[in-house]
């Protein structure tokens, strides 16, 4: 997967968890938590979501690097890479 690859796979996740926000204005450098209404259970989905789609397990400890979409795409990058895009 390429980054852009990675970054589609998130909103592509996020765009599911959350089917009624508008991901078009996504600022990659801001909190998602504050430019979309996702609580804790949405983001638990995400970590969710990343292990079945990607059999990617994201520890606890690291959660805090996918709070922005540049941080999630620079965490997931290096651990998706070699791995084919599943929408």
């Amino acid at each position: 997967m390429t980054r852009e690859q990675v970054r589609q796979a998130i909103l592509n996740i996020i765009s599911d968890i959350a089917p009624d926000e508008d991901l078009g204005s996504i600022k990659d450098e801001e909190k998602l938590r504050d430019q979309f209404d996702l609580d804790s259970m949405d983001f638990l989905d995400i970590v969710m979501e990343l292990r079945k789609r990607f059999n990617l397990e994201v520890p606890e400890k690291d959660y805090q690097e996918l709070v922005s979409m540049a941080s999630s795409v620079e965490y997931l990058f290096p651990r998706l890479k070699d791995d084919e895009l599943v929408s």
